[in-house]
């Protein structure tokens, strides 16, 4: 599973599989879709305007975390769109100082 926040058009998708997969795109409403694959998986979800649709997304960041309670990933605060446009602005950093 990937989780991928794109902080520039502020997307968030769900990726349960990886690699190519051929189905189809099942939208929920404006902002949140579902590709369902083979045998009728769900493959990924895609949400768009996730900052509105998942509150806090940019400021707390995702845990993941199985039923056992253990934590797969840390918490780390997500990259939001004026962090893109901040480090856009500084432009590159050298590779040695």
């Amino acid at each position: 599973m990937k989780l991928t926040y794109d902080p520039t058009v502020d997307a968030l998708t769900i990726r349960l599989f990886e690699g190519p997969v051929e189905g189809e795109v099942i939208r929920l409403n404006d902002r949140v879709a579902v590709d369902i694959g083979p045998g009728e998986q769900v493959v990924s979800i895609e949400i768009l305007d996730a900052s509105e649709v998942v509150p806090g997304l940019t400021e707390r960041g995702v845990a993941l975390e199985n039923t056992s309670g253990f934590v797969m990933a840390s918490r780390r605060r997500l990259p939001s769109r004026d962090d893109h446009e901040r480090h856009r602005e500084q432009g590159p950093k050298p590779l040695l100082s």
